[in-house]
C-alpha cells in the first residue's frame, strides 16, 4: 500500500486515541523501565504511555515514514524506528508492549503475540487493543462496492481478514501468562455526518480499496460507497450520525 496519511488519520485524533487510553489504564505496571509501541502511527498513543510512564525508556516503531514523521515532531525526546510489527525484535526485553490498532492488519498474529510474550521481561504485559469491526455496515459495504463494481478483480483481496474468535486468543496466550484479559468494548463515536464516517476509514479500513485504483476509479468508488453508508448511517434528530465501533482488547502478564 501507499503511505499512510497522518493528516487524514488525526482528523478524528480525539476518538482514536480514545481505546489507547483505555488501554494503557488497564496495564496493570507501576514503574515500567522499556516501554514499546508497536505500530505507533503519529505517536498519540506513545504520548499517552509517556505520560502515564515518565520514568521508562520508550520506543515507539511503525512501517510508515510519514507517521514516524509526525511522531518525532510531537515527541523529539522519544526514540522512534521504522521497522515491521511482524519483524520486530527488540534489543532489550521490554516491561510493556503495547499495541493499539495494528495487529489487525498481520493474518497471523496469533503466533508473533505468542513470540512478542517470550521477547517480554519477567513480569512484562503485552498490551494490544485491535478494531473487530468487519462485519460492521462500513466494512462490509466497501467489500460489497469492491466486489459489484468494474475494479472486482483488482479489488478481489483487499478486504482484511475478521479476527480470530477470543477463544482462540486465550487458549494461543494462557500458557504463557500468569494472567490474561480479554474483553470487547463498543464505542458509538458521534460524527458530523454520513461523509465524516467514509472519511473516518479513508486512512484506514478504506485505504486497500482505494490503493490499487486509478483516480477515476477511486472517485466512482467513493461516490458508490458513500452513497450506501448514508442509507447505512441515517441522520439523527440532531443531524449527526453514530459510528458503531467494536474493539478487542487483550491484556496478558508474562
Amino acid at each position: 500500500m501507499a503511505d499512510w496519511s497522518p493528516e487524514t488519520y488525526l482528523k478524528f485524533e480525539d476518538e482514536r486515541t480514545r481505546p489507547a487510553r483505555d488501554l494503557v489504564n488497564a496495564v496493570p505496571l507501576a514503574n515500567p523501565s522499556f516501554v514499546v509501541d508497536i505500530g505507533c502511527g503519529p505517536g498519540n498513543s506513545t504520548e499517552l504511555l509517556v505520560e502515564c510512564f515518565p520514568a521508562a525508556r520508550h520506543l515507539g516503531i511503525d512501517t510508515s515514514p510519514a507517521m514516524l514523521d509526525k511522531a518525532r515532531a510531537r515527541l523529539p525526546n522519544v526514540e522512534f524506528r521504522l521497522a515491521d510489527a511482524a519483524t520486530f525484535k527488540p534489543d532489550a526485553p521490554p516491561d510493556l508492549i503495547f499495541a493499539n490498532a495494528v495487529f489487525q492488519w498481520l493474518p497471523g498474529h496469533l503466533g508473533l503475540f505468542v513470540h512478542l510474550m517470550d521477547e517480554l521481561a519477567p513480569g512484562g504485559v503485552l498490551a494490544v487493543q485491535m478494531p473487530d469491526n468487519i462485519a460492521e455496515p462500513s466494512h462490509a459495504l466497501m467489500r460489497e462496492v469492491a466486489a459489484s463494481g468494474r475494479w472486482a478483480d483488482k479489488l478481489r483481496d483487499a478486504a482484511r481478514a475478521p479476527l480470530p474468535p477470543v477463544r482462540a486468543y486465550y487458549e494461543a496466550l494462557r500458557p504463557h501468562c500468569r494472567r490474561l484479559d480479554i474483553w470487547h468494548s463498543i464505542y458509538n463515536h458521534p460524527l458530523a455526518d454520513a461523509a465524516a464516517v467514509v472519511e473516518w476509514v479513508r486512512s484506514t479500513g478504506l485505504k486497500p480499496f482505494l490503493d490499487p485504483l486509478d483516480e477515476g476509479e477511486r472517485a466512482d468508488f467513493l461516490a458508490a460507497y458513500t452513497e450506501k453508508v448514508a442509507e447505512a448511517y441515517p441522520p439523527l434528530k440532531d443531524g449527526g450520525v453514530l459510528l458503531r465501533f467494536p474493539r478487542l482488547f487483550i491484556v496478558a502478564t508474562r
